[in-house]
């Protein structure tokens, strides 16, 4: 059964999503893991997992941040702490991160998350036998390579189904620095509330979110990634979990994504036919509170990508 999995903002967050409808949840600290839609320290992270796991959910812990030396002390402590509190599975990029929890009597199970580095099965198939179960996706893969990778994978197969998707990252807190003198090249707004910076691109009449946290600056793409309407094929091949990102978003949006896409997935496993003759109206309450300089795109679902 595919799992649909999102990121919450909160602990009542969670309660909420459970009801709505989601499967998993990744959570985490900002010090461990990438661009968080919510910040989990410890006590929350205890927290959050109880309330998970009382609700027959799993808890995925995001460590995919990219670690030097001097980081290696906390990290072993942070997946020596996991563990204590049971976490279903870890995410990682950085392979210290599978050095320590192999140091473990009973590992957690891995889910290898390398951002755009995962294109192809055998990369997928490689991290299988250091002890992932599951790759996560590169956003910028169609459909066809989607299908391929998942066709000759050993491990489980994650897609982002919706949501923003990471442009650029620098481990400075570049933009923030340096935004006075940027803005003589492209319009900036600052929302000191959020910590947040969008650009404005007026050539190509772009707005691209900006946001700095503990691992720097992050570039957001211009538009949301919506496949509410073009799961059959992912669904039909088996793609195990589907993920909703909902960092830089309101909980309200994240909630109304997560019943519309769990209508979708119930719709299609129920009746194949009566998916494709809804599915077109099940994108209507999303778009009804998508803000208008972010429209929807496939990603690069029918599209090469040009590097």
């Amino acid at each position: 059964m595919t799992e649909l999995l999102v990121t919450p903002k909160s602990i009542n967050h969670i309660t909420t999503l459970i009801a709505k409808g989601a499967d998993a949840f990744v959570i985490g600290e900002q010090k461990f893991g990438l661009r968080l839609a919510g910040e989990f320290n410890r006590d929350a992270m205890r927290e959050a997992v109880s309330l998970i796991h009382d609700h027959g959910k799993k808890a995925y812990a995001a460590v995919n941040g990219i670690f030097h030396n001097y980081h290696l002390n906390a990290l072993e402590d942070y997946i020596n702490f996991l563990h204590d509190i049971n976490v279903d599975r870890i995410i990682f990029g950085d392979p210290a991160v599978i050095m320590y929890v192999k140091q473990q009597n009973n590992p957690i199970t891995l889910h290898w998350d390398a951002e755009a580095l995962v294109t192809n099965y055998f990369q997928c198939n490689y991290w299988g036998n250091k002890g992932a179960s599951r790759a996560v996706l590169a956003r910028e893969l169609s459909l066809e390579e989607i299908i391929n990778i998942k066709q000759h994978s050993e491990v489980e197969i994650e897609v982002q189904v919706h949501g923003m998707t990471c442009m650029f990252q620098s481990k400075r807190m570049l933009l923030g620095n340096y935004y006075t003198f940027q803005e003589r090249q492209m319009k900036i707004e600052r929302n000191n509330t959020n910590n947040t910076l969008l650009l404005y691109d007026d050539e190509r009449d772009n707005k691209y979110p900006v946001y700095e946290d503990y691992n720097g600056t992050h570039i957001m793409s211009p538009n949301d990634i919506c496949l509410i309407e073009e799961l059959d094929a992912l669904l039909e091949h088996g793609i195990d979990a589907l993920k909703i990102d909902g960092v830089l978003q309101s909980e309200e949006y994240i909630n109304i994504c997560t019943a519309q896409y769990r209508e979708a997935i119930d719709l299609y496993n129920e009746d194949p036919e009566m998916y494709e003759d809804e599915k077109f109206m099940l994108v209507d309450p999303i778009e009804a509170i998508q803000p208008e300089h972010r429209p929807f795109d496939e990603g690069f679902l029918y599209k090469q990508t040009v590097y």
